[in-house]
């Protein structure tokens, strides 16, 4: 007696990978564009309705495999228009995907893990612990349930970016296959210029990144010298900030001169904000071709930080574009739903202790 395989679930696997597992099941890989433009085009999740496929096949693929996506628990809609969805992934743990609608532009802020092992210190994802990686079904199907209700409206989601919850660059493989049906035209067919990867600092993951992808990359940075970064970002402690400097150079290098890195600084009152902050930022970015983006703090409770006066963010920007570089500074969006950068928590059955002692210093911040 044969013993069943497992079902695959078709939202796991790019465009390749596709061609690959229809060829070996049943020696017909052109089954895999059929069924792209059914689930990503025309967004078909019924077999059944897949008509230009053979019955005896749609019957095999209803018994072989799945189209399973994540399940939409919340919706929020802040006062700026900003849409925060809590969505139930495969392992039973929830994430959160923010929708940012800006003059014709929609970019969708999608996690790659369940919660985050990195624990940035200004950062109320990393305070929940972590459960495990998404796998690229949990990746996609967060792409794939905005742009469905974005199409009741005539539109469509027009940038993502991988700046949810988790780093991208732990979970490689299934960002990468993410990703690919990201930016293939038989899916979403987004320009590789408006798929961003942010990453903390993963040095090896930036090489190999290189090696399979051009999309874009951004650098959570947040410290222009080691000894602040080894506070705010802990994981500078493994990969200081000239091997950083080092990997993004190569990285850039595969990318054409007329395209650019993005540095993510968030601003912290009396932390990072200075201007001699601001100077040793600009000295240190020289050997790269970037564009800054400046991030007021996005308080949460027991952070410990709070967010710069105007004033002092006006300067640090100022002093940037006048040292050359584009320098933008981030409005706030969503803060009224803790969909704004930093504020994404999810629902995480904690693997580790950290969720427990993030909790107990907000109670007692509260008794105080």
């Amino acid at each position: 007696m044969s013993i069943p395989g497992p079902v695959v679930n078709l939202f796991d696997l790019n465009r390749s990978e596709l061609e690959d597992f229809f060829e070996s099941a049943v020696a017909k890989s052109y089954r895999a564009q059929q069924i792209m433009k059914w689930i990503y085009h025309r967004q078909e999740t019924s077999f059944a309705a897949m008509t230009d496929i053979s019955k005896a096949h749609r019957a095999w693929l209803l018994d072989e495999t799945s189209l399973t996506l994540p399940e939409v628990v919340t919706r929020q809609i802040s006062r700026d228009g900003t849409i925060k969805w809590v969505v139930r992934v495969a392992n039973g743990n929830c994430v959160e995907m923010v929708l940012i609608p800006d003059r014709g532009r929609n970019t969708l802020c999608v996690s790659s893990q369940v919660g985050c092992t990195l624990d940035c210190s200004f950062c109320a994802t990393g305070k929940q612990g972590f459960n495990g990686n998404l796998s690229t079904a949990d990746i996609i199907g967060q792409v794939w349930l905005v742009e469905r209700e974005l199409r009741k409206k005539n539109e469509n989601v027009s940038n993502v970016v991988l700046m949810g919850m988790g780093e991208p660059l732990l979970n490689l493989k299934a960002v990468l296959a993410a990703t690919d049906l990201m930016t293939d035209d038989l899916a979403f067919g987004l320009s590789k210029r408006r798929v961003t990867i942010s990453t903390s600092g993963v040095v090896p993951g930036i090489y190999e990144l290189a090696e399979h992808t051009d999309v874009s990359l951004a650098i959570s940075l947040h410290a222009p010298n080691d000894a602040l970064r080894n506070v705010l970002v802990p994981i500078n402690k493994k990969y200081p900030i000239a091997e950083l400097m080092e990997a993004c150079g190569h990285y850039l290098a595969g990318l054409g001169e007329h395209r650019t890195l993005t540095i993510e600084y968030t601003l912290m009152r009396g932390v990072n904000d200075s201007l001699a902050h601001a100077k040793e930022l600009a000295k240190l970015l020289e050997v790269l071709r970037c564009k800054i983006n400046l991030i007021p703090f996005n308080p949460f409770p027991a952070s410990g930080y709070e967010r710069p006066r105007v004033a002092e963010i006006r300067a640090f920007q100022t002093y940037l574009i006048n040292a050359g570089y584009t320098t933008m500074l981030r409005t706030t969006r969503g803060s009224d739903i803790d969909a704004a950068c930093g504020q994404l928590v999810g629902r995480v059955e904690d693997r580790t202790r950290r969720q427990k002692r993030y909790l107990a210093r907000v109670k007692a911040q509260e008794v105080a």
